[in-house]
């Protein structure tokens, strides 16, 4: 299982690229960011950055969105990079979230995404593609390889990143949401004849590293709690459109909102904000990573044997440091099969 890092753009940028560097350092495989214009500052100006001065981590929003760029603008800026740094991006996309609605939009149709996906990925890949009636294609980017992964909770996103995605973020790290999210993923590429087994997979929550003791842990809990209330705010679309218990949904995932009284962006992904106070402890304890280092392993190997390919950290807390050095000297290392020098 590889581990990667989700980063917020606050500035100033150089703390950004010193987090992503120091991820890399401490073996982390890729550095993800968001992507609200708005909120953050840009994150592919500081994707430059990140790239010039790592060698090895993989770079991508988590995620992009179909509204906000234009497709050929966003596939250009991956294959440029791919070419200034060896083919060191990935593309995480949805139907968009903060950064339409703190314009006053809404996210895209799924048909949208699903178009997007196609001219991205196509032109990202040095391959041509159609517009309308113009078929266009980059000449510069014959050597570029991009991989879209598309983030998704409802049925009917899971079954389009099963027909279409190379990849599939959930954004949280609860063992039987994701056994169901997977599950429907795979179940959708089967059905259009795709090998389920092509599809990576990458579990986003919030880890936090304790000393293993109850008043590490309540500190834990109050500095991911933003995280319930992101997700919930996700979650209550999903409620809107199919009820709390429709379409296979898990009421793990639903019913935890009902006590929820809105959501202001100007405190999105951030800890300790107004609006997650409904999110109750149990709820942070199964969608994210806390406690000892024994207890984050626990929950990964729970997830790798789920088929998860990679687990992404969202550092937006007060232990962004602790964190990456407690995965670095704890956790990474003891990932997979061990091997010995001798036996």
């Amino acid at each position: 299982m590889d581990i990667g890092v989700v980063l917020q753009c606050n500035p100033p940028a150089s703390r950004v690229v010193d987090l992503a560097r120091r991820a890399e350092t401490h073996g982390f495989s890729h550095v993800w960011t968001f992507d609200s214009h708005l909120l953050w500052q840009e994150p592919y100006v500081i994707y430059s950055q990140i790239l010039a001065e790592t060698r090895r981590v993989t770079v991508g929003p988590m995620v992009t969105n179909p509204a906000t760029r234009d497709w050929t603008v966003t596939a250009s800026i991956f294959a440029t990079l791919n070419e200034m740094f060896g083919n060191r991006t990935i593309c995480g996309i949805g139907r968009g979230d903060s950064a339409v609605r703190t314009l006053g939009g809404k996210p895209t149709s799924l048909g949208t995404l699903r178009e997007s996906i196609h001219v991205i990925r196509e032109l990202a890949n040095g391959r041509s593609v159609a517009l309308g009636d113009t078929t266009v294609q980059f000449p510069w980017a014959g050597a570029s390889t991009l991989e879209v992964w598309v983030a998704a909770y409802g049925p009917k996103a899971l079954d389009l990143t099963g027909e279409v995605a190379d990849g599939y973020i959930l954004q949280l790290a609860d063992p039987d949401i994701a056994s169901w999210t997977i599950g429907r993923v795979r179940a959708a590429a089967e059905a259009v004849g795709r090998d389920p087994s092509s599809i990576k997979f990458c579990v986003a929550a919030p880890a936090y590293v304790t000393d293993g003791s109850a008043a590490a842990l309540a500190h834990a809990r109050d500095q991911c709690r933003w995280f319930g209330g992101m997700v919930g705010n996700h979650v209550a679309d999903l409620v809107a459109r199919y009820g709390h218990h429709s379409g296979g949904i898990p009421p793990a995932l639903t019913d935890y909102i009902d006590s929820r009284s809105g959501y202001d962006y100007n405190e999105h992904g951030k800890s300790g904000n107004s609006h997650a106070e409904f999110v109750p402890d149990e709820v942070i304890d199964r969608f994210c990573l806390l406690g000892s280092p024994a207890e984050h392993l626990s929950k990964l190997k729970d997830l790798e044997k789920l088929g998860v390919d990679q687990f992404a950290v969202y550092l937006q807390h007060d232990a962004k440091s602790a964190t990456l050095e407690s995965y670095g000297e704890h956790i990474i290392p003891f990932i997979g099969e061990q091997v010995t020098a001798t036996s």
